[in-house]
């Protein structure tokens, strides 16, 4: 089955019908994989791991499935579910990753990411990134209990899709001076990342070498699976 790549599933208690599809994917595919990463926003909405959300266990029981059938599973933090930590680890066997990660994809350097900082241009964005991401707030939030939690992260939510709309959509999408930046920094010619919701294969040029920037696209009608083994890869909806 090779490798599996998804990304953007945001899974949640009022899309019932995303949380069978991933477990479909894993029952049927997944545990036949060599490995499964997830680049980032697998949950619509995280905001702890003690907040133990009845309708997330199938996530966390599929996700157990492939440690115990020794199939790694690796995942990302997005921006909606930075909150993932280590109690989230022990339910569930993954591993979380870094910001960006380089790994060896059937002998190739393939450097992923969940791409939101891709996308420089996006000021307001990045300044609320930077916020919720500093450990200082974090131990803040995660001291309030889970009610005040949901109400903050429902805020902040609806805030996000206001200044959404209000963008227009180039800066929205990623840089493409931070995009040749980081993969000469990370010296690979291959880049797999989500966040933009655009799926697609660009072609580019770092340094006058060929290079490659592939974009997963989010799970909202479909499931967008990428497929990669040692023939190369393929895109697969569910």
């Amino acid at each position: 089955m090779g490798t599996i790549f998804i990304s953007d599933l945001h899974l949640e208690a009022g899309r019932p019908e995303g949380i069978v599809r991933f477990e479909t994917l894993i029952r049927e595919q997944g545990l036949k994989a060599h490995a499964v990463y997830i680049l980032g926003d697998l949950f619509e909405a995280w905001i702890g791991d003690d907040d133990t959300d009845p309708a997330m266990k199938p996530v966390i029981d599929a996700i157990a499935a492939l440690a115990r059938a020794k199939v790694p599973c690796r995942i990302m933090h997005g921006n909606h579910d930075f909150l993932l930590g280590r109690r989230f680890e022990l339910a569930t066997g993954a591993t979380l990753l870094g910001d960006y990660e380089v790994v060896d994809v059937y002998g190739e350097r393939v450097l992923l990411t969940h791409g939101d900082l891709l996308c420089t241009d996006d000021t307001r964005y990045q300044e609320l990134r930077r916020m919720v991401r500093d450990p200082a707030w974090q131990r803040d939030f995660l001291a309030k209990p889970i009610a005040e939690r949901k109400a903050i992260a429902s805020r902040i939510r609806s805030a996000s899709l206001a200044d959404s709309a209000g963008k227009p959509e180039a800066i929205m999408d990623v840089n493409a001076a931070a995009v040749e930046e980081t993969m000469r920094r990370f010296g690979v010619r291959r880049l797999l990342h989500g966040h933009t919701h655009r799926p697609a294969v660009h072609a580019l040029s770092v340094d006058g070498e060929p290079a490659e920037r592939i974009v997963l696209g989010a799970w909202h009608e479909h499931g967008y699976v990428l497929h990669w083994d040692e023939s190369g890869y393929r895109v697969e909806l569910i």
